[in-house]
């Protein structure tokens, strides 16, 4: 029996050193929980999202501004055309013009046939 009871001490020492080594085995716990990872996470998604948005909104803008440019610019373009060709009508209808190339091409005023307009 002194066998027996020496294995049965050994074993109640091994177990003892057993549960001395998985009470000193402890996880260590995170300062950050799953929550606020998730939390974290999403928020830097929000951000990012956001200021992708405000790139585009800000590229729209941009090209935007470009176009509308342009189109001021061919607006001053077409008005000094229109008002180079108003001056060409202005100059081509003077009387003056007309009577002397109707002149040239032999024709005579006669003033009884001639019949005013009223404006």
């Amino acid at each position: 029996m002194s066998n027996l009871a020496v294995k049965i001490q050994e074993r109640r020492q091994e177990e003892k050193k057993h549960a001395k080594q998985t009470l000193v085995v402890k996880r260590k716990r995170s300062s950050i929980t799953l929550g606020e990872k998730l939390l974290f996470v999403v928020f830097l998604f929000l951000m990012l999202v956001c200021s992708i948005w405000i790139i585009s909104n800000s590229v729209k803008l941009y090209q935007a501004n470009i176009e509308m440019q342009k189109i001021e610019a061919e607006i001053e373009n077409q008005e000094k055309i229109n008002s180079d060709l108003n001056l060409q009508v202005d100059e081509l209808k003077r009387p003056e013009r007309i009577y002397k190339i109707a002149k040239d091409l032999g024709f005579t005023l006669d003033p009884s046939k001639v019949k005013g307009i009223q404006d």
